[in-house]
């Protein structure tokens, strides 16, 4: 009888290789010459390995994703717009408290505010984390400190539930995935500010700079602005998103050495909507015309929205976890409780304005 199943829409896979299998005689030794075995992998049709993928979204949809996103920059330089404009939807900080007259604070405070935001079935909480008061004073020094502790606390409330006894299925992750770091479109170069945050907060966060309000630059400026700053950072030996190190393949380093080179993003902010050429579009009007913040010719704002929201999303949730999360996890066991900030050296006296 033939077991054989006829099995519509598979390719044509190529043929197994040979197995060997050798007979032990008596004494421990082969007891005749090994024989070939050609397995009939016909004989058993479709499997349903595939079938895993659909389980697993299943699962992911029902659990939903985290996503952790910290804003630091300068007051003034649009980080409410910006981070409104990417998720189309009010969820900065300023944005929930509308009537709240907001003074710059003496030091750097953190501040935080979660959502929950569902697109096609898929739940999204996320958490915007905001740095009000950071470069706005006379004498900024060490302000990235309260940022740095901000950071390594969350790593440490992530370690105090990973180690307990009795843990938690699913983890409650608080740690920052993403840090926007907004440079000031001055069109010179950056401040010494923006070197020693980067240069120490790299090391423990996914950096991705920005090039705020870039509609102030021309073109010239901005293309020459964006050379020089990667010069800088080159020069000053600052990790930004995405590492080198970290590509896995030659199709993860042909995508990520494009992003690099549009490194930092030019970009706009805008929650308004103008009429151009018969469609909607969000933009920013001026006596020039409309700045349309999707357009590429205008601003890089897609291509910053691409890289965090439509394509390296679960990657920077991997590096976080795998990279700056685990060097956070080594240093502080084989410390022995000792405090981590000091240990990567990231203390300094500099002083910066």
């Amino acid at each position: 009888m033939d077991v054989r199943r006829k099995v519509r829409g598979l390719v044509p896979r190529a043929e197994p290789e040979e197995m060997t299998t050798e007979t032990p005689g008596q004494d421990g030794g082969v007891a005749r010459p090994p024989t070939r075995v050609k397995p009939n992998l016909d004989a058993f049709g479709y499997v349903g390995i595939d079938a895993v993928l659909e389980q697993m979204r299943r699962k992911a949809m029902k659990q939903g994703f985290e996503f952790n996103i910290m804003v630091v920059g300068q007051s003034g330089l649009g980080k409410s717009t910006l981070v409104n404009t990417l998720f189309k939807s009010p969820v900065s900080r300023k944005s929930c408290t509308p009537n709240h007259e907001e003074k710059i604070p003496k030091t750097v405070e953190i501040k935080s505010v979660s959502h929950v935001i569902e697109e096609k079935g898929v739940k999204m909480k996320l958490t915007v984390i905001d740095t009000p008061g950071f470069g706005d004073q006379i004498n900024n020094n060490n302000c990235w400190e309260p940022v740095l502790k901000y950071i390594n606390d969350q790593y440490e409330k992530y370690l105090a539930e990973e180690v307990n006894i009795t843990r938690k299925k699913v983890i409650p992750d608080s740690r920052v995935h993403c840090c926007i770091y907004f440079i000031p479109a001055t069109g010179h170069s950056l401040r010494l500010l923006d070197i020693e945050f980067m240069k120490r907060l790299g090391k423990v966060v996914n950096i991705v700079p920005v090039i705020a309000k870039s509609d102030t630059l021309t073109l010239e400026e901005r293309q020459a602005f964006k050379k020089k700053i990667r010069e800088q950072l080159e020069t000053q030996g600052i990790s930004i998103y995405p590492h080198k190190e970290h590509d896995e393949d030659e199709e993860d380093r042909s995508v990520n050495n494009k992003i690099r080179e549009l490194m930092p993003f030019a970009v706009v902010g805008s929650d308004k909507d103008y009429l151009v050429n018969g469609r909607k579009t969000l933009g920013r009007k001026t006596k020039w015309g409309i700045i349309e913040i999707e357009n590429v010719a205008h601003c890089e704002f897609s291509q910053l929205r691409e890289l965090l929201i439509r394509s390296h999303t679960q990657d920077l949730k991997e590096v976080t976890s795998c990279v700056h999360y685990e060097g956070y996890r080594v240093l502080r066991l084989s410390e022995g409780g000792k405090d981590v900030a000091s240990v990567n050296g990231l203390a300094g006296k500099e002083q910066l304005a």
